[in-house]
């Protein structure tokens, strides 16, 4: 198995094939292949799983950005979810709101909340099977969004963190 320019492993046809043996109810959806590939051919099975998304190693960094960033892997209940209700309905206190409100306009403005939503169907996720994420650490620690996700457990208002230090 090789590695791309990003980072994503990619298969070959023979590690495809040995993978899809080993466990034919992994999901094989989402893998990247070294090129484009027949499984009916190969494996001669009728009931095979879709054809592996390919993605071009020949795009530049800002396009495979782009790409991704308009394709988010999310459970309908996520994708269709008001995070900024979700957030807002955390808050406690008048203060708590008012920083969280003005941290989801700088948010939507920059159009993440699309971002917010994975950040919450991922802590979520890691929740559900017990999968232990750190503290918080970097500038992320000054959003006070991603405390209300518990992305991190660090209360930016707490500690006056301004968001400025992490949407710059």
């Amino acid at each position: 198995m090789k590695s791309d320019i990003y980072g994503q492993h990619i298969f070959t046809e023979a590690e495809l094939c040995l993978l899809y043996l080993q466990d034919p109810s992994r999901t094989l959806k989402h893998v990247l292949v070294d090129r484009v590939i027949n499984f009916d051919d190969i494996l001669q099975l009728e009931n095979i799983p879709e054809l592996i998304e390919y993605i071009d190693p020949k795009l530049s960094v800002e396009q495979f950005d782009d790409k991704n960033q308009s394709t988010w892997h999310l459970p309908l209940e996520y994708l269709n979810m008001d995070i900024a209700k979700y957030v807002l309905d955390k808050c406690t206190t008048g203060e708590e709101l008012q920083r969280a409100g003005d941290e989801l306009i700088k948010f939507q403005e920059r159009g993440m909340f699309i971002l917010l939503k994975y950040l919450k169907y991922l802590v979520d996720t890691m929740r559900k099977n017990n999968i232990v994420w750190g503290v918080g650490r970097g500038s992320s620690v000054a959003s006070f969004v991603l405390f209300l996700l518990e992305v991190h457990r660090i209360n930016s208002l707490y500690y006056d963190l301004s968001i400025d230090e992490f949407l710059k």
